[in-house]
Protein backbone atom coordinates (compact mmCIF):
# COMPACT_ATOMS: atom_id res chain seq x y z
CA UNK A 1 0.00 0.00 0.00
CA UNK A 2 2.91 2.17 0.88
CA UNK A 3 6.12 1.38 -0.80
CA UNK A 4 9.39 3.91 -1.01
CA UNK A 5 12.81 3.91 -2.59
CA UNK A 6 15.57 6.42 -1.48
CA UNK A 7 12.87 8.89 -0.74
CA UNK A 8 14.46 12.02 0.41
CA UNK A 9 13.77 16.05 0.79
CA UNK A 10 16.09 18.53 0.62
CA UNK A 11 14.91 22.34 1.62
CA UNK A 12 16.74 25.31 0.68
CA UNK A 13 20.18 26.02 2.03
CA UNK A 14 21.26 22.60 2.10
CA UNK A 15 19.00 21.65 5.35
CA UNK A 16 18.30 17.70 4.35
CA UNK A 17 15.19 16.63 6.00
CA UNK A 18 14.78 13.23 5.18
CA UNK A 19 17.74 11.53 3.42
CA UNK A 20 16.93 8.20 1.83
CA UNK A 21 13.88 6.22 3.98
CA UNK A 22 12.94 3.29 2.37
CA UNK A 23 8.95 2.34 4.02
CA UNK A 24 6.76 -0.92 3.10
CA UNK A 25 3.32 -0.77 4.35
CA UNK A 26 1.28 -4.05 3.40
CA UNK A 27 -2.68 -3.38 2.64
CA UNK A 28 -4.47 -3.46 6.06
CA UNK A 29 -1.99 -2.91 8.41
CA UNK A 30 -1.79 0.15 10.68
CA UNK A 31 1.82 1.26 10.87
CA UNK A 32 2.92 3.66 13.37
CA UNK A 33 5.32 6.41 12.04
CA UNK A 34 7.66 7.51 15.12
CA UNK A 35 10.08 10.00 15.30
CA UNK A 36 11.82 12.93 18.13
CA UNK A 37 10.68 16.75 17.09
CA UNK A 38 12.36 17.54 14.30
CA UNK A 39 13.28 13.86 12.70
CA UNK A 40 11.69 13.96 9.32
CA UNK A 41 8.58 12.53 9.97
CA UNK A 42 5.93 15.41 9.84
CA UNK A 43 8.13 16.01 6.53
CA UNK A 44 8.32 12.37 5.54
CA UNK A 45 4.13 12.43 5.95
CA UNK A 46 3.45 15.20 3.88
CA UNK A 47 5.74 13.75 0.78
CA UNK A 48 3.63 10.66 1.27
CA UNK A 49 0.05 12.78 1.46
CA UNK A 50 1.50 14.81 -2.12
CA UNK A 51 1.96 18.07 0.12
CA UNK A 52 5.71 18.35 -0.49
CA UNK A 53 7.35 17.36 -3.75
CA UNK A 54 10.82 14.88 -2.82
CA UNK A 55 14.21 15.66 -3.88
CA UNK A 56 14.80 12.38 -5.19
CA UNK A 57 13.58 8.83 -4.63
CA UNK A 58 10.27 7.15 -5.87
CA UNK A 59 7.29 6.24 -3.98
CA UNK A 60 3.94 4.05 -4.75
CA UNK A 61 0.84 5.01 -2.61
CA UNK A 62 -1.98 3.23 -2.82
CA UNK A 63 -1.31 1.49 -6.36
CA UNK A 64 -0.23 5.03 -7.95
CA UNK A 65 2.98 6.32 -8.72
CA UNK A 66 3.68 9.13 -5.87
CA UNK A 67 5.27 11.56 -8.43
CA UNK A 68 3.70 10.80 -11.62
CA UNK A 69 0.10 10.33 -11.25
CA UNK A 70 -0.11 12.61 -7.40
CA UNK A 71 -3.74 13.67 -8.84
CA UNK A 72 -5.20 9.53 -8.33
CA UNK A 73 -2.98 9.51 -4.97
CA UNK A 74 -5.15 12.06 -3.65
CA UNK A 75 -8.48 10.15 -4.94
CA UNK A 76 -7.15 7.27 -3.06
CA UNK A 77 -5.98 8.49 0.42
CA UNK A 78 -7.45 10.06 3.35
CA UNK A 79 -5.60 12.58 5.11
CA UNK A 80 -6.06 13.84 8.72
CA UNK A 81 -3.99 16.35 9.94
CA UNK A 82 -3.13 17.51 13.36
CA UNK A 83 -5.16 20.29 13.31
CA UNK A 84 -8.84 20.30 12.81
CA UNK A 85 -10.37 22.33 9.29
CA UNK A 86 -14.01 22.69 9.96
CA UNK A 87 -15.70 26.11 10.56
CA UNK A 88 -16.59 25.91 14.38
CA UNK A 89 -19.94 27.65 14.07
CA UNK A 90 -21.19 25.88 10.80
CA UNK A 91 -23.25 22.83 10.92
CA UNK A 92 -20.88 19.55 10.20
CA UNK A 93 -23.50 17.86 8.13
CA UNK A 94 -23.45 20.40 5.57
CA UNK A 95 -19.52 20.99 5.58
CA UNK A 96 -19.48 16.93 4.84
CA UNK A 97 -21.71 16.86 2.32
CA UNK A 98 -19.92 19.99 0.59
CA UNK A 99 -16.96 17.62 0.72
CA UNK A 100 -18.21 15.15 -1.20
CA UNK A 101 -19.48 17.21 -3.73
CA UNK A 102 -15.68 18.40 -4.10
CA UNK A 103 -14.86 14.93 -4.49
CA UNK A 104 -17.03 14.67 -7.77
CA UNK A 105 -19.78 13.05 -5.60
CA UNK A 106 -23.42 13.83 -6.70
CA UNK A 107 -25.21 15.69 -4.13
CA UNK A 108 -27.20 12.39 -3.62
CA UNK A 109 -24.04 10.14 -3.21
CA UNK A 110 -22.23 12.81 -0.92
CA UNK A 111 -25.42 12.52 1.20
CA UNK A 112 -25.66 9.12 1.23
CA UNK A 113 -21.81 8.57 2.51
CA UNK A 114 -21.89 11.58 4.95
CA UNK A 115 -24.62 9.59 6.39
CA UNK A 116 -22.68 6.45 6.46
CA UNK A 117 -19.50 7.75 7.56
CA UNK A 118 -21.56 9.47 10.55
CA UNK A 119 -22.94 6.25 11.55
CA UNK A 120 -19.54 4.31 11.49
CA UNK A 121 -17.90 6.63 13.84
CA UNK A 122 -20.54 6.72 16.22
CA UNK A 123 -21.50 10.17 15.49
CA UNK A 124 -25.49 10.20 14.50
CA UNK A 125 -27.73 12.48 16.11
CA UNK A 126 -24.45 15.06 16.46
CA UNK A 127 -24.05 16.52 12.06
CA UNK A 128 -26.11 19.17 12.86
CA UNK A 129 -24.38 20.94 15.36
CA UNK A 130 -21.32 23.01 14.54
CA UNK A 131 -18.06 21.80 15.39
CA UNK A 132 -17.82 24.43 18.65
CA UNK A 133 -20.79 22.89 20.60
CA UNK A 134 -18.40 19.44 20.40
CA UNK A 135 -16.06 17.72 22.76
CA UNK A 136 -12.26 16.79 21.61
CA UNK A 137 -13.23 13.80 20.79
CA UNK A 138 -15.85 13.99 18.72
CA UNK A 139 -14.70 16.22 16.52
CA UNK A 140 -11.88 14.10 16.12
CA UNK A 141 -14.14 11.61 15.17
CA UNK A 142 -16.11 14.09 12.39
CA UNK A 143 -12.14 14.93 11.18
CA UNK A 144 -11.97 11.27 10.66
CA UNK A 145 -15.44 11.58 8.92
CA UNK A 146 -14.35 13.87 6.19
CA UNK A 147 -11.06 11.84 5.21
CA UNK A 148 -13.91 8.73 4.53
CA UNK A 149 -16.34 10.67 2.30
CA UNK A 150 -15.00 9.23 -0.97
CA UNK A 151 -14.17 5.96 0.24
CA UNK A 152 -10.05 5.89 0.57
CA UNK A 153 -8.18 2.46 0.67
CA UNK A 154 -5.16 4.66 2.98
CA UNK A 155 -6.07 6.48 5.36
CA UNK A 156 -3.43 9.03 7.06
CA UNK A 157 -3.53 9.99 10.82
CA UNK A 158 -1.24 12.40 12.15
CA UNK A 159 -0.93 13.11 15.49
CA UNK A 160 -4.61 12.06 15.84
CA UNK A 161 -5.62 11.86 19.49
CA UNK A 162 -3.69 14.95 20.92
CA UNK A 163 -5.20 16.51 23.97
CA UNK A 164 -8.15 14.14 24.07
CA UNK A 165 -9.15 12.72 27.66
CA UNK A 166 -8.18 9.02 28.19
CA UNK A 167 -11.59 7.69 27.14
CA UNK A 168 -11.48 9.89 23.86
CA UNK A 169 -8.64 8.20 23.07
CA UNK A 170 -10.06 4.51 23.90
CA UNK A 171 -12.70 5.21 21.89
CA UNK A 172 -11.06 6.43 18.56
CA UNK A 173 -8.62 3.27 19.04
CA UNK A 174 -11.60 1.04 18.81
CA UNK A 175 -13.08 2.96 15.55
CA UNK A 176 -9.16 3.10 14.01
CA UNK A 177 -9.14 -0.20 14.96
CA UNK A 178 -12.52 -0.81 12.96
CA UNK A 179 -11.73 0.92 9.85
CA UNK A 180 -9.00 -2.02 9.50
CA UNK A 181 -11.18 -4.88 11.30
CA UNK A 182 -14.11 -4.38 9.46
CA UNK A 183 -13.49 -2.25 6.00
CA UNK A 184 -9.90 -3.41 5.32
CA UNK A 185 -8.53 -0.19 5.25
CA UNK A 186 -4.55 0.37 5.39
CA UNK A 187 -3.80 3.33 8.32
CA UNK A 188 -0.64 4.82 8.56
CA UNK A 189 -0.05 7.05 11.56
CA UNK A 190 1.93 9.24 13.38
CA UNK A 191 2.12 9.78 17.12
CA UNK A 192 4.05 11.04 20.33
CA UNK A 193 2.20 8.09 22.47
CA UNK A 194 4.02 5.61 22.64
CA UNK A 195 1.70 3.24 24.66
CA UNK A 196 -1.05 4.10 21.73
CA UNK A 197 1.65 3.21 19.07
CA UNK A 198 2.17 -0.34 21.36
CA UNK A 199 -2.01 -0.83 21.59
CA UNK A 200 -2.51 0.32 18.00
CA UNK A 201 -0.32 -0.41 15.28
CA UNK A 202 0.37 -3.89 13.28
CA UNK A 203 4.22 -2.48 12.80
CA UNK A 204 6.16 0.62 13.80
CA UNK A 205 8.80 2.48 12.28
CA UNK A 206 11.13 4.88 14.24
CA UNK A 207 12.77 7.98 12.01
CA UNK A 208 15.53 9.69 13.47
CA UNK A 209 17.49 12.88 11.76
CA UNK A 210 15.92 11.79 8.21
CA UNK A 211 16.50 8.38 8.05
CA UNK A 212 14.68 4.72 9.49
CA UNK A 213 16.55 3.43 12.26
CA UNK A 214 13.84 0.73 13.74
CA UNK A 215 11.44 -1.21 12.34
CA UNK A 216 9.22 -4.21 13.40
CA UNK A 217 6.00 -5.55 15.26
CA UNK A 218 5.69 -3.90 18.88
CA UNK A 219 6.73 -6.96 20.58
CA UNK A 220 9.74 -7.40 18.21
CA UNK A 221 11.09 -4.13 19.12
CA UNK A 222 10.31 -4.62 23.46
CA UNK A 223 13.06 -7.29 23.45
CA UNK A 224 14.66 -7.97 26.98
CA UNK A 225 11.25 -6.67 28.96
CA UNK A 226 11.64 -3.45 27.55
CA UNK A 227 8.69 -1.10 27.36
CA UNK A 228 8.11 0.55 23.79
CA UNK A 229 9.18 4.02 25.51
CA UNK A 230 12.48 2.20 26.73
CA UNK A 231 12.98 1.27 23.23
CA UNK A 232 12.17 4.86 21.38
CA UNK A 233 14.84 6.47 23.86
CA UNK A 234 17.48 3.86 23.46
CA UNK A 235 17.41 4.55 19.85
CA UNK A 236 16.73 7.97 19.66
CA UNK A 237 18.44 9.31 22.82
CA UNK A 238 17.24 10.90 26.09
CA UNK A 239 18.25 14.57 25.14
CA UNK A 240 15.37 17.29 24.30
CA UNK A 241 14.88 18.24 20.84
CA UNK A 242 13.77 21.78 19.39
CA UNK A 243 10.28 22.07 18.75
CA UNK A 244 10.71 21.75 14.74
CA UNK A 245 8.22 21.42 11.61
CA UNK A 246 9.68 18.85 9.80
Amino acid sequence: MISTSGLSKTFGGGVEAVKGVDISVGPGEIAGFLGPNGAGKTTTMRMLTTLLRPTAGSATVAGRDLLGDAREVRRRIGYVSQSSGTSPGVPLKGELELQGMLYGLSRRESAARTREAVERLGLSGLEGKPAAALSGGQRRRFDIAFALLHDPVLLFLDEPTTGLDPQSRANLWGHIRSLRDEQGMTVFLTTHYLDEADALCDRILIIDHGRIVAEGAPAELKTGGRTLDDVFLDITGRSLREEAGV
